[in-house]
């Protein structure tokens, strides 16, 4: 891990060695975060699975946000993606752009948030890098996963007759941002920590290896999330939203909704669930032993409908750009 601006002085190598060198628990591959690269040697047998995203403050969390808080959901949401594909997590890598005029505990409260997710799901750090720049807060991590060769499972591989199905309640994260953002009541602060600490069903990667057709982590909506296996396997996703569980505190909020089906629509197009969408064959669908959402058909795209009746599901989610 370096500095990379020339005018940075020895602050940003003392920060670098005092703060994130120890996340690196030791992993011979880190190199202590002296040099300017990693030393990695895939397992015999296995494939490198390798996810990248990043996170920027007020864009995908309120301005503002907890230093550590940031750093454990920008780790949790690229841990997502690694479940997703069926891999197992191997190191990490790191860039932040800090604002200039950040405050001086802002890198250890980072680097503690870090740390903590870190040793929870048992990876380290492997190198990165850190810079300042006049914007926001921005941060972006590189995982490092491994699944056995040929395993990984993919968004194309969704065949017509598969089940479709969801690994938890879908809609936390949109109403939990709601709640962080003062527009919705949370006072058993459930919602606000599923928005802002979502898990990764990490636990469900060998299962996903062995049953599922198709995966990915739902990010931006259920709907929208659910349109890229569709494109991708060349399928059509038929989603029927009565059966797309909810948690409690997802119940207790439908149930004061005037429009059932329009509430609902709203909780699978609003994004930063972070559970999994998949696909697979009946017998595996019901082996995994997950909620059935719909059907695989014939054709392309996503239909949504709710009692029978067709809805528009718009932009399903999210948009980026």
């Amino acid at each position: 891990m370096s500095g990379a601006e020339p005018d940075k002085g020895a602050g940003e190598f003392d920060i670098i060695a005092r703060l994130f060198a120890p996340l690196t628990q030791g992993a011979p591959e880190a190199l202590g975060l002296t040099d300017d690269a990693a030393v990695i040697s895939p397992p015999l047998g296995m494939d490198l699975i390798v996810t990248k995203d990043a996170m920027v403050e007020g864009v995908h969390t309120p301005g503002g946000e907890a230093r550590d808080l940031f750093a454990r959901k920008l780790l949790r949401t690229n841990l997502s993606d690694l479940a997703a594909m069926g891999a197992q997590p191997l190191g990490a890598f790191l860039a932040v752009a800090w604002p200039r005029a950040h405050a001086s505990s802002e890198p250890e409260d980072f680097a503690r948030g870090l740390d903590t997710d870190l040793r929870l799901f048992g990876l380290p750090l492997l190198g990165g890098d850190t810079v300042s720049s006049d914007g926001p807060l921005v941060a972006s991590l590189t995982l490092l996963g491994v699944a056995p060769r040929g395993s990984a499972v993919r968004r194309s591989g969704a065949r017509p007759g598969d089940l479709i199905c969801v690994s938890g309640p879908i809609g936390d994260g949109g109403l939990g941002l709601a709640a962080v953002q003062g527009e919705l009541e949370d006072t058993s602060g459930y919602l606000a920590r599923r928005y802002r600490l979502p898990d990764p069903r990490l636990d469900l990667v060998e299962p996903l290896r062995a049953h599922a057709s198709a995966c990915l982590d739902i990010s931006d909506g259920l709907i929208a999330d659910a349109r890229h296996i569709a494109t991708a396997s060349q399928v059509r996703l038929e989603i029927d939203l009565e059966r797309v569980p909810v948690s409690d505190a997802g119940a207790s909020w439908l149930a004061i909704q005037e429009d059932e089906a329009a509430a609902r629509l709203r909780l699978a197009t609003s994004g930063d669930d972070y559970e999994l969408l998949l696909t697979a064959a009946p017998e595996a669908a019901g082996a995994l032993g997950l909620p059935v959402i719909g059907e695989v058909r014939e054709g392309r795209g996503v239909a949504v409908s709710y009692r029978g009746r067709s809805m528009a599901g718009g932009a399903g989610g999210w948009r980026h750009l």
